[in-house]
């Protein structure tokens, strides 16, 4: 565990006499689909550059420390996913409990979706877009100041009493910091090639130019990207390597919404690196559209593309405005076998407009494909997900599906107008989950899940029979964490 440090606050005329304080300055993450949180280290990088030294708390594998919150004057929270806000409320409840005193702050991009509930109920500031530097400037405030409501909150900083959008500028990055966060080996690791290799996750970029009406992006960042320099995310593979790492995500929510940027980062770490491999995420139109970079990719060490597929129903993928359709599907797993790199789709399984049909043309898809082993089977059972400023509120045909927002589950309710498909979606993800328990092998859970399918179809089959004569013999390339929004 790591020792705390002091705080050494001496910039931007900070009280001298808070010079030796400790263990003031406390963030947390509590999900990082298995990754060290770069929601820690990428904040952690800019206070250390204005001389603050911050305690940190991964609780997905540390826990929850008492001893660490009661001391804190302030507590920021990193919320980059739907999982972690729901698991950071709950965290935040424990420490205003603990220390009623301390300023509680949530960051990222679910803290700006859900800012006014938060502040309702249990934050004191939120900050979404570009949070680190509006974050460094909060944590001065507050350790200036003499309780931990500040009188003048900083630009991009969201309370009570100040309005503030999510900050969209490009910041002056500073080299992320992971000394203090739990080993790599305590996270998901690569399997690959019969063997299990340790892997390091960096952002070369955060946003996104497109504007799918299902992804949380969009309603905060507004159709931009900014791009974390070269030198910087360089800086972090080199320490991630340093660490033990084999293996690096690129966790760009589109690594080639600039693929000028993107290739220059992976040349240089492959110049630099040049055994170690990496996968990142690509939207299914930009692999078309960039069909000639994946061979070299795939040469400087690429050995998997996720990409957002969600669904092969043309009808599912207009109303999400993905940007492709079915057909373009088999295109882009063409591409990418074409240049040696394995595709793990991502899948949006239930929404309004998926039909029985629709799911049984996806587990068809998959097994015809092979793709049994690069899809982790909870995305068979992923329900559309429509929080607070989803671009889907402002369709014209949503109402006649959308239920009431759910303010504590962060998500507006939604019924099928086929009951069955509701149901269907209930089945299959109790499947998942105990699939998941006793950790089945994915073909044996896909054959389940494609009897329960086709028995609703009125079918009877003997599928399961089948699983390990279809399985493949050699696995693609897989993270041991299974994808979880």
């Amino acid at each position: 565990m790591k020792v705390m440090t002091v705080l050494t606050l001496q910039k931007n005329n900070l009280n001298n006499a808070t010079a030796s304080a400790k263990n003031q300055v406390l963030l947390v993450s509590c999900y990082e689909l298995g990754h060290q949180p770069a929601g820690l280290a990428m904040p952690l990088g800019f206070l250390r550059r204005e001389g603050i030294e911050a305690d940190t708390l991964d609780v997905s594998l540390e826990g929850f420390e008492a001893a660490k919150v009661m001391e804190a004057k302030f507590v920021g929270i990193s919320v980059p996913m739907h999982t972690a806000l729901r698991l950071g409320v709950a965290i935040a409840q424990e420490i205003r409990r603990l220390n009623a005193d301390c300023h509680i702050c949530f960051y990222g991009l679910y803290a700006a979706l859900n800012a006014d509930y938060l502040l309702a109920t249990i934050a004191d500031s939120i900050i979404g877009g570009e949070f680190e530097a509006p974050l460094v400037a909060l944590i001065q405030s507050v350790l200036a100041s003499r309780n931990s409501s500040p009188q003048v909150f900083p630009t991009g900083v969201k309370t009570t009493t100040a309005e503030a959008a999510p900050l969209l500028v490009r910041l002056n990055f500073a080299k992320p910091e992971r000394d203090g966060l739990p080993a790599l080996n305590r996270y998901a690791r690569l399997e690959y090639g019969g063997e299990q290799r340790l892997v390091g996750y960096v952002e070369a970029s955060r946003g996104c130019l497109h504007h799918c009406t299902h992804c949380p992006i969009p309603p905060v960042y507004e159709g931009r990207f900014f791009i974390v320099p070269v030198d910087v995310v360089l800086q972090d593979i080199r320490q991630l390597v340093a660490a033990g790492a084999a293996h690096i995500t690129f966790g760009d929510p589109d690594f080639f919404n600039g693929p000028t940027h993107a290739l220059r980062l992976v040349r240089a770490m492959h110049e630099e690196f040049p055994r170690l491999t990496f996968d990142c995420t690509v939207k299914v139109e930009h692999i078309i559209k960039h069909e000639d970079l994946f061979t070299e990719l795939a040469n400087c060490g690429c050995i998997f593309v996720v990409s957002a597929v969600e669904s092969l129903s043309d009808k599912v993928l207009h109303h999400l405005e993905k940007g492709h359709t079915r057909a373009d599907v088999f295109t882009a797993l063409r591409i990418l076998r074409a240049a040696g790199i394995a595709l793990r789709p991502s899948l949006v399984s239930f929404t309004p407009w998926t039909t029985l049909d629709d799911f049984l043309e996806v587990l068809n898809f998959v097994e015809s494909e092979n793709l049994i082993d690069a899809l982790d089977p909870v995305q068979y059972s992923i329900r559309l997900l429509v929080p607070p400023g989803s671009l889907l509120l402002q369709r014209e045909e949503t109402p006649s599906w959308l239920g009431q927002l759910n303010q504590p589950a962060f998500t507006y309710v939604w019924q099928h107008p086929d009951p069955r498909m509701d149901e269907l979606h209930k089945r299959v993800a109790a499947l998942v989950e105990r699939a998941a328990q006793i950790n089945e092998d994915a073909a044996v859970t896909f054959y389940r899940l494609r009897d329960l399918v086709e028995q609703r179809r009125g079918k009877e089959t003997a599928s399961l029979a089948r699983a390990h004569l279809s399985a493949s013999p050699s696995k693609p390339p897989r993270l041991t964490e299974a994808w979880f929004c």
